[in-house]
């Protein structure tokens, strides 16, 4: 079964305080959905080169058991309830794909 990833890029973060407290919420959200973090940069002290139209700001990988899984974890009540703590006028690509067996 391939796996799902959700995949998130924050062009600009206008309340980095506001966006913690997403992140507390967002974390036990996403394990409970059974997500694994792979990536949060460049927080974490990671390093991030971008090319083309990327952007070396914010990068979240987490990893799924499967696709399903993924999509199930998102639209969880736990994970909605952190949705709302997401401060006004950020920008984030979100994406959730089907990984490759």
């Amino acid at each position: 079964m391939a796996k799902g990833y959700w995949v998130s890029v924050y062009p600009a973060i206008s309340d980095p305080e506001r966006l913690t407290a997403y992140g507390k919420l967002a974390g036990p959200a996403v394990q409970a959905g059974g997500g694994r973090t792979l990536s949060l940069l460049p927080s974490r002290g990671g390093r991030v080169v971008a090319h083309e139209a990327g952007i070396p700001q914010r990068v979240v990988l987490v990893e799924f058991d499967s696709f399903e899984q993924a999509v199930a974890a998102y639209e969880s009540e736990a994970y909605q309830k952190a949705l709302v703590a997401l401060p006004d006028g950020y920008e984030r690509d979100f994406r959730i794909i089907e990984g490759i067996d």
